[in-house]
């Protein structure tokens, strides 16, 4: 029997192996507490009562450091106005379904190059102690001798940009002043790069994480030809220095329809891709067809599958059967799990899930 790195390298790199890995923990808050209603211990790991296997993350914080004071600055019975740690202000309604409870983006904290220069690019000093967790020494010789996979983040290019500015700001600053978007992002690449030479110096890492969530149902928020212009050097720049370091598998994270930036993110070094958004039309079967094993695919279990029972989630297990066989695939919820789907759905999935993926051959058809 293999152990959960042996596994997950061997499932990764299209090699024999026990089974596919068995990942998740990605839940709304709002998920968890109706599933202590309806049975679910609180007095348990979550890892260990659905016996996912282990995985890690060597910890170094590539965030704004220090993050903006998070604070209250309006609230009543209906709403609160408050500004997060990344700088945004915001406002959220207190009744009502999640849906209804989406805030609204009154201001944020990055507008002029006076706010990138003065309170944004000073939070990104790669030699900020708190960077890297305590103990690291300690650390590093308990990964050497670990049996379980360990990965890092890789950052953001657009993400960051696009939470810090927002949506509308950064994409006319990509048409009225592109010299600093490419300023700014070159900077992010290289203070990515900057922090991270430490941990992948000592540690032999597994997995890069990046993420950017810049798709939705419809397509992508950018054309893949400003995806090129901006975003592509950043992006080589940061996964040359993990392949330098032996470290290919750099996935990356994006909601949405994001398929048609996948060539690019390719090029770019990017080799996969989650958590596959099924409303958006992004299947895991469908993906593997088109791109192969050139592509590492993590996800795609529709979350509107887990809510609506057992027929529709043994339909959506069944149909990645040829994945669980061939490799490079994880299943997982296409997002956080959502608080509509039952705990009784969710055990079934993850009863199912395990049955399946074990023995993948005795479901084919």
């Amino acid at each position: 029997m293999m152990n959960d790195r042996e596994r997950f390298l061997a499932t990764m790199n299209y090699a024999p192996r026990d089974r596919c890995p068995w990942w998740e923990l990605w839940y709304w808050p709002e998920t968890v507490e109706r599933w202590h209603d309806e049975g679910l211990p609180e007095d348990v790991h979550l890892a260990e009562y659905f016996g996912v296997d282990r995985r890690a993350d060597v910890g170094v914080d590539l965030g704004l450091v220090p993050g903006f004071k998070a604070e209250t600055l309006e609230e009543n019975e209906t709403y609160e106005i408050y500004r997060r740690s990344d700088g945004v202000i915001a406002k959220k309604i207190k009744e009502g379904d999640l849906g209804a409870r989406m805030p609204q983006w009154l201001s944020f904290p990055l507008e002029t190059r006076r706010d990138w220069e003065e309170n944004i690019k000073p939070r990104l000093n790669p030699a900020s102690p708190c960077r890297y967790p305590l103990y690291w020494e300690e650390r590093v010789r308990t990964w050497q001798t670990r049996d379980y996979p360990l990965s890092i983040s890789g950052g953001s290019i657009f993400g960051w940009l696009r939470n810090w500015m927002g949506m509308e700001r950064i994409c006319k600053t990509m048409y009225d002043d592109p010299a600093w978007m490419h300023e700014m992002m070159d900077y992010i690449a290289e203070f990515v790069v900057t922090t991270v030479t430490k941990a992948i110096s000592e540690v032999d890492v597994d997995l890069v994480f990046m993420w950017e969530d810049m798709a939705y149902v419809a397509g992508p928020l950018i054309s893949p030809a400003m995806f090129r212009e901006f975003m592509l050097e950043p992006y080589k720049r940061i996964t040359s220095h993990f392949n330098a370091h032996g470290i290919d598998l750099i996935f990356v994270d994006s909601d949405g329809n994001s398929e048609p930036l996948f060539e690019l993110w390719l090029e770019g070094g990017v080799m996969g891709q989650y958590p596959l958004e099924r409303a958006s039309g992004m299947d895991p079967v469908m993906l593997r067809d088109k791109y192969g094993q050139k592509m590492r695919l993590i996800g795609g279990i529709d979350k509107r599958a887990m809510a609506a029972g057992r027929e529709a989630i043994d339909e959506q297990l069944l149909a990645l059967v040829p994945l669980f066989i061939e490799g490079g695939y994880i299943p997982w919820c296409d997002h956080l799990v959502p608080p509509d789907v039952p705990f009784d759905n969710y055990c079934y999935y993850v009863a199912r899930m395990k049955e399946i993926s074990s023995n993948p051959r005795a479901y084919l058809k």
